[in-house]
């Protein structure tokens, strides 16, 4: 029986530059950075030690990837970042120079803002409603 996802992965184009991007704008955690040989590593990022999805940075290979590099979702937003904490996760982030595509909202199932990842990736950075 599946229990839950535990894992998606983001094509980038630079292994370093993605776990920096990851750590210090969005305050993830390097869960794994393990070499697999010719130029390939096994780099895991997560929110936290203990979150149940994580995030697998894996850097593209060929034209044909590489292409797709930020536009994984069409230009749509496909990431979902959920916090408890709304206006101070924002405001870490602001700091931090996050791109945002838009001011903060309140929708019917809570607070949302896009913002971009370093390669332009749509994220929601997003707190449900109660």
């Amino acid at each position: 029986m599946m229990a839950f996802l535990s894992a998606i992965s983001i094509l980038v184009s630079d292994y370093d530059e993605a776990i920096a991007w990851y750590s210090e704008k969005l305050g993830f955690e390097l869960i794994v950075d393990t070499p697999m040989g010719g130029g390939k590593r096994w780099v895991v990022v997560s929110p936290s030690r203990d979150a149940q999805t994580r995030i697998i940075l894996a850097k593209a290979s060929g034209a044909e990837q590489t292409a797709l590099i930020g536009r994984q979702m069409g230009g749509r937003v496909g990431f979902f970042l959920q916090t408890t904490a709304f206006d101070e996760a924002y405001s870490r982030m602001v700091e931090a120079g996050v791109v945002f595509r838009e001011k903060p909202r309140s929708e019917p199932y809570g607070q949302v803002v896009v913002f971009e990842d370093c390669y332009g990736n749509g994220w929601d950075l997003i707190e449900p409603a109660d």
